[in-house]
């Protein structure tokens, strides 16, 4: 078999031996030359300088981003009479959320009413005592008096009203009720209450909270061996096992200060824009983030490289008739770059196709 293919590859190249052999690393090579058919057959490619790229696989989850949601918060204590949206709900502005009986707003009601006679009082009050002091019945005093009575009605009077505005408003009646509303279009992505449940008056956690999802974060981790593999802004390439052939890219926006004290690992965080709204919080993700080393090197094709007897090696191409094996030292391989420490230098011409059979011929003893 192995006589078989030595005796093709000499029939699609010319062979020429020299009057010596030439000596290219540590390989012997004869000369070769390549013919017309074979030269439409291979490829040529050019070793040159580059950046050298590197790669990092994390693990991670979705979640909805924290800097374009909005929080519903109670305006009044209360009990949770019902609530009408489920986690994951797509919701409208104006939309009813949920149903609260809060005495906290049936007395800001109380407190308008008994406000409103107040203030009417005072009015007639003030009426009058201005009637009796043109007509010279009354003092000045008890005219300054009324209005100042009246003045802090007025005051009391807004004041209340400003409450029940604070307290939800048109979304509020004198029996009690709370209606909470949604402030803006979007999916309900957290929901702490349900019905029966009773907010107090120190509670400070949301009720709901509604994001548009148009943007996701992913959230990984990055064990201590590889953070300095990891900087705000390198590419990220996100799968998750819903969408398997489908990828997403976004990039590294935060990258934590502080490594987790019981894992040892550091939260990085990537944003991802979602306009199809195909990722969801909690889903499980692989990530790929991508970057460029500062530090430079000699880069060829992964396709144009040789291995044989734990070594590699590459055909180099001068002209049709002056071709060499050479070694070379590959530092890494990635997106089918092979990056070199030594063996070529930036211009070097190397077959990237086809090569094998050059190598055999050149190599044959």
């Amino acid at each position: 078999m192995n006589s078989r293919i030595i005796y093709v590859a000499m029939a699609a190249i010319t062979v020429l031996t020299a009057c010596e052999e030439k000596k290219t690393g540590t390989m012997e090579n004869k000369q070769v030359c390549i013919s017309d058919s074979l030269a439409r057959m291979i490829t040529i490619d050019t070793a040159r300088e580059s950046a050298m790229k590197n790669e990092l696989k994390l693990s991670g989850e979705v979640s909805f981003d924290e800097n374009s949601v909005v929080k519903v918060f109670p305006f009044a204590s209360g009990q949770v009479m019902n609530v009408n949206v489920s986690l994951g709900d797509k919701v409208n502005k104006g939309q009813t959320l949920a149903v609260i009986r809060s005495a906290d707003v049936a007395g800001n009601y109380s407190d308008l009413t008994s406000a409103k006679a107040d203030l009417a009082i005072s009015q007639r009050a003030l009426q009058q005592a201005e009637y009796l002091y043109k007509n010279g019945i009354s003092s000045e005093r008890d005219y300054t008096e009324a209005k100042e009575n009246y003045t802090k009605a007025v005051a009391a009077n807004r004041k209340v009203q400003e409450q029940i505005a604070i307290n939800g408003g048109g979304n509020t009646n004198a029996a009690g009720t709370l209606i909470v509303k949604a402030p803006r279009s979007g999916y309900i992505v957290e929901k702490n209450i349900s019905a029966g449940n009773y907010i107090r008056p120190d509670n400070g956690s949301s009720m709901f909270t509604i994001s548009d999802m148009k943007d996701v974060w992913v959230n990984a981790n990055v064990f201590e061996t590889d953070i300095a593999k990891v900087k705000v802004g390198y590419a990220a390439q996100v799968t998750t096992l819903a969408y398997p052939d489908k990828q997403f890219t976004g990039k590294v926006d935060n990258v934590g200060s502080v490594l987790d004290p019981d894992s040892k690992v550091l939260n990085v965080r990537i944003v991802l824009p979602n306009p199809d709204r195909l990722l969801k919080p909690e889903m499980f993700t692989n990530v790929l983030v991508t970057n460029a080393e500062a530090s430079q090197a000699v880069s060829i094709t992964n396709d144009a490289v040789i291995f044989d007897s734990g070594k590699n090696y590459v055909v180099v191409y001068n002209s049709k008739c002056d071709l060499q094996v050479r070694e070379v030292n590959v530092i890494k391989t990635l997106d089918n770059v092979a990056y070199l420490s030594s063996g070529l230098k930036p211009g070097d011409k190397v077959i990237s196709k086809n090569q094998l059979l050059l190598y055999n011929a050149l190599t044959e003893e």
